[in-house]
């Protein structure tokens, strides 16, 4: 079996550390990478602390993955050897079901294996990108265009498609408003994306630190949320709201500023639940929905937007050994905007 150097996670509390794990043997259809960068996904603190559920340890997490293609199975046409590859948040799913047959893979009926703390196909569970080598069916390996610096490529595999979705869902263009709650490793490319589609956008940012950012990164407006006027300014703009922030708001705050037939789309994974009430939703008819990635044709046709719009992530290298670093800077909000590991430099 293939082995890997690797950081993994042994509790809720402890330290990520570095070891080796094993990677299934290379199957027919199967596509080994090389892991060259990975990026860091508040998600993968979110499972590891257990905030979202027990955690299967020993895990190793990290699903914004990408690399070059080492070997293939006999019977793989969509990748060859030294090939520029991604991987995501998903790793197999039934492939039969009306989800998977739609190319919603993420929603698949029979539940989607995820690209960590899954199941997978011999038994095992599942383990990501903090790692040197992964093996993985080709129909979930995406191509990464030249277009695209490959060193910022690894956020588009989860923060890239988790914004782009909801934003081609709700028809986010021209003559569109779109505000973006929060600017962090979701926000900010939701800000980029949504101005690449022709939207006008606006960032709803806690205080007025990030203004500049956000008028670089596409905004066309800004306004800061602690400040209580804001909310009454601006009821009844938005057409779309992109909700990026994992942490508890209030939703039926924003809401408030939908104007008629428009939708707050919440991507942001806080560890309880919000409230909605009705009597927010009832006025202009307003709508409240979640989206969760995207399936992998959606992921493929994301990729080759950035490219063509040179949509590039806003990325801090780091090297291996920086980890449990930057997971707590990533909690104190301390990264502008996406933490990519540096993968060459695990050498344990």
């Amino acid at each position: 079996m293939p082995s890997a150097r690797a950081y993994t996670a042994t509790s809720a509390t402890a330290p990520l550390t570095p070891g080796t794990l094993h990677r299934r043997e290379v199957g027919p259809r199967d596509v080994l990478v090389d892991i060259a960068w990975v990026g860091i996904c508040h998600s993968d603190i979110h499972t590891v602390r257990g905030e979202w559920g027990t955690a299967p340890y020993p895990l190793t997490v990290g699903h914004e993955i990408v690399g070059v293609v080492a070997e293939v199975g006999a019977e793989v046409t969509r990748h060859h050897v030294g090939d520029r590859v991604g991987v995501g948040c998903l790793v197999d799913s039934c492939r039969n079901c009306d989800h998977c047959r739609a190319d919603q893979e993420q929603f698949c009926r029979k539940g989607a294996m995820e690209t960590y703390g899954s199941k997978d196909r011999n038994g095992s569970i599942t383990q990501g990108g903090y790692a040197t080598r992964i093996v993985v069916d080709e129909h979930f390996v995406l191509r990464v265009p030249n277009g695209i610096p490959f060193e910022t490529a690894a956020p588009l595999l989860c923060a890239g498609i988790t914004t782009y979705s909801p934003l081609r869902r709700w028809n986010a263009g021209p003559g569109r408003r779109v505000a973006v709650v929060g600017l962090g490793g979701l926000g900010h490319l939701a800000v980029k994306l949504a101005h690449a589609m022709g939207a006008e956008v606006t960032v709803l940012s806690r205080t007025a630190g990030k203004r500049d950012d956000a008028g670089r990164l596409g905004a066309r407006h800004f306004h800061a949320t602690s400040d209580p006027e804001t909310f009454d300014r601006l009821e009844s703009t938005f057409d779309l709201i992109i909700n990026t922030v994992s942490a508890e708001i209030d939703l039926n705050a924003y809401l408030s500023l939908l104007d008629l037939d428009g939708t707050l789309v919440n991507v942001g994974a806080p560890p309880h639940d919000l409230t909605v009430s009705l009597f927010t939703l009832l006025p202009n008819r307003r709508s409240f929905a979640g989206s969760l990635i995207g399936g992998l044709r959606e992921t493929q046709e994301m990729l080759d937007f950035c490219a063509a719009h040179r949509v590039i992530p806003e990325v801090e290298i780091i090297a291996a050994d920086q980890i449990n670093d930057a997971w707590a800077r990533v909690l104190d909000s301390d990264v502008r905007y996406r933490f990519v590991i540096d993968i060459s430099t695990m050498t344990h």
